[in-house]
C-alpha cells in the first residue's frame, strides 16, 4: 500500500492546495520509514518569498521534525522536477532519495551537468507524471484566459 504512487498522490494533494490558492501547483512530501514527516506546497505569493518552494518548505519541516539537518534516511516526493535552488538544498540535506512526478525541461535542475544532487541520492522519475503535468497545464491555461 505505501508505495511511490501512494506518496506521490499525497504530494499531488499538496499541489492542489497551491492551485486553489493561486500558486504554481507544486507539492512535496517527505517520508521516513514509510511515515510522512513533512508536507509542503508552493507559497511564494502568499509569503512574498521567492524561496518558498514546496521542496524547501517540506525540507525545513522534516529537518525540524527529526532535529537534524541531514535527511539521509528520507525520501522526498515532489510533483515537479526541482529547480536549481531546491536541488542545491537537497544536496546539502543529503536526502536519501527523490521521487519526481513531471519533468521541468525549462527550469529543472537536470539541465545542469554534472548533476546537482548529492552523489548518494537515489532518483526515481515520472511517478504520476501525467497527473502532475495535467494540474500544471490547467493552472497555466487559467492564467492565459
Amino acid at each position: 500500500m505505501f508505495n511511490d504512487d501512494y506518496f506521490m498522490a499525497i504530494a499531488l494533494q499538496q499541489a492542489e492546495c497551491a492551485f486553489d490558492e493561486g500558486e504554481i501547483p507544486v507539492g512535496a512530501v517527505v517520508v521516513c520509514r514509510n511515515r510522512i514527516i513533512a508536507k509542503g506546497y508552493n507559497q511564494t505569493e502568499r509569503l512574498t518569498d521567492v524561496t518558498a518552494h514546496a521542496e524547501l518548505l517540506a525540507l525545513t519541516a522534516a529537518e525540524q521534525f527529526l532535529g537534524s539537518k541531514y535527511l539521509t534516511d528520507c525520501t522526498l516526493y515532489v510533483t515537479l522536477e526541482p529547480c536549481v535552488m531546491c536541488a542545491g538544498a537537497l544536496f546539502w540535506a543529503q536526502i536519501g532519495r527523490i521521487v519526481i512526478g513531471a519533468p521541468d525541461p525549462k527550469r529543472g535542475y537536470s539541465r545542469v551537468k554534472p548533476s546537482l544532487l548529492h552523489p548518494k541520492t537515489n532518483l526515481t522519475t515520472d511517478v504520476l507524471a501525467s497527473e502532475s503535468h495535467h494540474l500544471l497545464s490547467n493552472f497555466f491555461r487559467g492564467l492565459r484566459t
